[in-house]
């Protein structure tokens, strides 16, 4: 019972999800090269299903691949197919083969499924190369009664081998693969041609259920052209059990066949299209293949190094353009452009010829216009306008962000003011001002001297605690760096005279203490002050300036001096300093 309940579920899916039409035959994989291919591969039908008396399969077949020892094998694909949902688990050559890929249709007269599976195993047919090859394991025994009623239980299984020889003309390779059914009619596009010259121009399908003696309308066409190879294949029977590799005409319901198509396809040709009618047969193409002539350059480009300076829009760039996947050379004198933001900023050529696999590395300095931000994409074209035919045309280019180096962003730093102490050195400490600087953390902030040295960034000042300088002002640089770029801006450093400190207690009584009038920081630092004593009436009782000792408490009145009485009194101190406009003033008290 699990067999057949396997069986079901699987019919149950695929009638859900597959449309009678199975999957379009799309391209797989292309070549460029000295490539050419066959097929390899046998029939698990002893017999053609339409003459079977009973219905019979076979789990296993055999088949031989004979390359010329100078063909090298590139690729080989293994498909197997037959009636059912399929079986994956097969054996190439006692290898255990799961599928890669799996492709399904459902016969729309019988709503019977037929499966197909694809595996790549280049690296078994690499390693084992001519001889004999044995697919196993491809059990549909339990299946076959239920196809036997239309006549469409059958097997089999091939292989595609791609190898390349240094004798062949260079050929553009294409595979393509899918599941699609007739009757009465399908059309496939096969599309990524680039056909230069339609000597030996050929095209190989593999195909499966085609009946030797059904050939209702079985017709081939190819761009709208009915084509045969006679006696194996005649133009009305197209599907009829033959292998052309081997000649054979008893690789019963299935089709490995090549046919020469030279005069059916046109030097130019980017397309060209299969139409398949068959009025009763149910043929199923699985695979096409098709080699053209085909000795065109690639050219491709790649970036390599730039550098970047600060501030500067002048870019070095180097680049290569490389003729890596072609089968001719690539003419001297290739255009080449160079855009920002699609904006065209440079254009050269290549110096010489390249030939197949060349590549060359050039060198030129753009410039980026001012109206191109600073960050933006940088392009490479080469060969844009088209006048070299190649075998691709949409892999021209090459492109990078690019993010100019610009001077970073700060923030202004005041003026640094610290207070004049006469005689005394003047020190300051800017060190808050390398994180006030900045406006972004990852900023590096250091300071300098003189401008030349910021700019160079050396000889940086390490002590901005306390940084001593004999001449003020001062100007110290400051470097902002971030990212390989830098900017620069400056601090002032100055002094301004400290406000004076008043001592507001005069005991004038020759005790040496207190025995004046003492403003701390005046004589040695404000040398044009004003400083008048009043007593609590308002009356002028003393008046002094630099060239004039401290008052000691004595009123002079022109004529004489006496001892002022104790008490309060009132001072104005005009300072006539720029940093101290207003006057000073306040109170004392004299005591004797």
């Amino acid at each position: 019972m699990k067999p057949k309940l396997h069986y079901f579920f699987h019919l149950l899916i695929l009638m859900i999800f597959c449309s009678a039409s199975g999957q379009d035959v799309s391209l797989y994989r292309q070549f460029n090269g000295r490539y050419d291919f066959t097929f390899v591969g046998n029939t698990l039908n002893p017999l053609e299903n339409s003459y079977q008396p009973v219905p019979t399969i076979l789990t296993s077949s055999s088949a031989t691949l004979a390359l010329t020892p100078s063909d090298v094998i590139e690729s080989a694909y293994l498909y197997w197919a037959g009636c059912g949902t399929g079986d994956f688990n097969v054996k190439l050559n006692n290898v255990d083969i799961v599928p890669d890929r799996t492709f399904s249709i459902i016969q729309t007269s019988s709503n019977l499924p037929h499966f197909s599976a694809f595996s790549d195993v280049t690296s078994l047919v690499q390693s084992t190369g001519n001889g004999t090859y044995t697919l196993s394991d491809l059990d549909l025994t339990s299946l076959i009664t239920r196809y036997y009623g239309n006549r469409t239980n059958f097997a089999g299984w091939a292989l595609i081998v791609v190898y390349k020889n240094n004798a062949l003309p260079l050929n553009q390779l294409n595979i393509y693969d899918g599941l699609q059914g007739v009757p009465n009619e399908i059309n496939i596009l096969l599309d990524n041609l680039n056909v230069i010259d339609n000597q030996d121009a050929k095209i190989g399908f593999l195909a499966w259920e085609g009946d030797e003696n059904i050939r209702v309308s079985e017709n081939l066409f190819i761009n709208s052209a009915l084509i045969g190879n006679p006696p194996l294949n005649p133009a009305n029977n197209a599907f009829n059990g033959t292998n052309s590799s081997t000649n054979s005409s008893v690789l019963y319901n299935m089709d490995l066949d090549i046919y020469n198509v030279e005069n059916n396809i046109r030097i130019g040709d980017t397309e060209a299209t299969i139409r398949l009618t068959s009025g009763q047969d149910f043929v199923m193409i699985n695979a096409i293949v098709t080699k053209f002539n085909s000795q065109l350059p690639d050219a491709t480009v790649t970036f390599g190094n730039y550098s970047l300076d600060c501030n500067v829009r002048e870019i070095p760039i180097e680049y290569s353009v490389n003729n890596f996947n072609a089968t001719n050379p690539l003419p001297a004198n290739t255009s080449i452009s160079v855009y920002a933001n699609g904006i065209l900023v440079g254009t050269n050529v290549t110096p010489a010829i390249l030939q197949i696999g060349d590549s060359v590395t050039l060198t030129q300095t753009i410039t980026i216009p001012a109206e191109i931000p600073n960050a933006f994409t940088l392009q490479i074209v080469v060969d844009e306008i088209g006048a070299v035919t190649e075998l691709f045309e949409n892999n021209n280019s090459d492109a990078i962000i690019i993010n100019l180096l610009v001077s970073p962003p700060f923030n202004h730093l005041p003026t640094l003011e610290t207070c004049n102490l006469g005689l005394n050195p003047v020190y300051f400490d800017f060190s808050d001002y390398e994180d006030a600087v900045k406006t972004r953390p990852s900023q590096i902030v250091t300071f300098h001297e003189n401008a030349s040295d910021a700019a160079l960034g050396i000889n940086s000042i390490t002590n901005t605690t306390n940084y001593y300088t004999a001449q003020l002002p001062k100007v110290i640089f400051v470097r902002i760096e971030d990212q390989n770029c830098f900017s620069v801006t400056s601090v002032l450093l100055q002094t301004k005279n400290c406000p004076p400190i008043v001592y507001n207690a005069v005991s004038a009584n020759g005790d040496s203490m207190n025995d004046t009038f003492h403003i701390e920081g005046l004589y040695d630092i404000f040398v044009n002050f004003k400083l008048y004593v009043y007593n609590r009436w308002g009356k002028e009782v003393w008046s002094g300036d630099n060239a004039t000792p401290e008052w000691d408490g004595f009123i002079k009145d022109g004529i004489g001096s006496k001892q002022a009485p104790d008490g309060t009194y009132f001072y104005i101190l005009y300072l006539n300093d720029p940093d101290y406009p207003k006057p000073l003033n306040g109170y004392l008290y004299l005591n004797h």
